[in-house]
């Protein structure tokens, strides 16, 4: 009897040891394959650790372990590169098939909004990536003006086209099933609200020589636009500045931007006809009526708002884009005039005249 007892608490002791043992060294428990075809979204939170992204994972039971997922993480070296942001994966999926989908940017459900793209741009995008019939954010926008946050300030006293244009704030979203357009245009329209809120905005207007913030945001739209790299953003603010002034006899108070005439269109070409400048009949045509037009025409970033708060002092007064990437900018209607010249012979040539 005294053996059988001995040999019970050894065999007893084995059991745990065994255990622990396996536990403390052995293989992590593991699911096997790609998923068993049910979805579920997860959220990775900026500056997770991979041991919290895998004990995330385990919570939403797309892995069976977080040392599993640590594991594979450890021997896949892309994980150092995962993404923070929402991801669609599958319940059961082994360790590496859910370290594949998050290294690879193109699953992350997220939407990007570029630096300066217009308001209905940004509507069809919104649109395309929530699986929405084209238009359909579109009306929303149309429809919940008033509902989606803008500021107070965000008013002018002639016709806008459109009252969100310069307040969806060109950066990433991080999407999920939830997502709407009333949502993602209210999460752009208070992005916008607070940058302008921290470069302060309302008070900088009038020391710009501007009536309210409204018109520094519809000087950042066009700085945006009319710039073609960030060097030039700077300089271009000076020029509508110093087009602005009372006492510019040069362009009588006139922009005279190209960009304007396409907001109008709705086109980005780069060689408007003066017919064109000279026919159209909208308020937005900065050749035809004096001062800046009533709305933004694009939504700036971060650069172009910075410029049109801090416009470069060099006298700039014209420019010229040459090829749609290199912008060159003079003081004096001759040196511009010069420029205008020489562009016009490039494009006879290019077109064979």
């Amino acid at each position: 009897m005294a053996a059988l007892v001995i040999a019970g608490v050894v065999g007893g002791g084995g059991y745990y040891g065994y255990s622990y043992l396996k536990a403390r060294f052995g293989s992590a428990e593991d699911y096997a394959g790609s998923g068993n075809g049910e979805s579920v979204e997860v959220e990775i939170p900026n500056g997770a650790t991979v041991a919290q992204m895998g004990s995330i994972l385990k919570e939403a039971g797309v892995v069976a372990s977080t040392q599993a997922f640590v594991d594979a993480a450890t021997a896949d070296k892309r994980s150092t590169g995962i993404q923070p942001g929402t991801y669609t994966l599958q319940k059961k999926m082994s360790s590496a098939s859910a370290i594949a989908v998050l290294v690879d940017p193109s699953k992350l459900n997220v939407l990007t909004i570029p630096e300066g793209k217009r308001a209905v741009d940004v509507y069809k995008m919104i649109d395309k990536k929530l699986g929405k019939p084209e238009g359909t954010t579109a009306q929303v926008a149309q429809q919940q003006a008033k509902n989606l946050g803008l500021p107070a300030w965000a008013v002018s006293t002639r016709k806008v086209r459109d009252p969100l244009e310069g307040f969806l704030y060109p950066t990433r979203y991080d999407l999920s099933k939830e997502t709407t357009p009333e949502s993602l245009l209210k999460q752009m329209v208070k992005n916008a609200n607070d940058k302008y809120a921290a470069l302060g905005l309302e008070g900088k207007a009038k020391e710009l020589g501007l009536a309210n913030p409204y018109e520094l945001v519809i000087v950042a739209s066009l700085v945006q636009v009319e710039g073609n790299k960030h060097d030039d953003f700077r300089k271009m603010s000076e020029v509508i500045y110093n087009r602005l002034k009372p006492s510019n006899t040069a362009t009588n108070q006139k922009i005279e931007f190209d960009s304007t005439i396409n907001y109008i269109k709705g086109t980005s070409n780069i060689n408007v006809s003066r017919e064109e400048t000279r026919k159209i009949d909208d308020p937005y045509n900065t050749y035809r009526y004096a001062g800046l037009p009533p709305g933004p025409i694009s939504n700036p970033g971060d650069e172009a708002v910075n410029a049109a708060l801090d416009p470069d002092k060099g006298g700039w007064m014209f420019f010229v884009s040459i090829d749609g990437n290199t912008t060159t900018f003079t003081k004096t209607f001759a040196e511009h005039d010069k420029l205008v010249t020489e562009f016009n012979e490039r494009q006879k040539k290019k077109s064979g005249g």
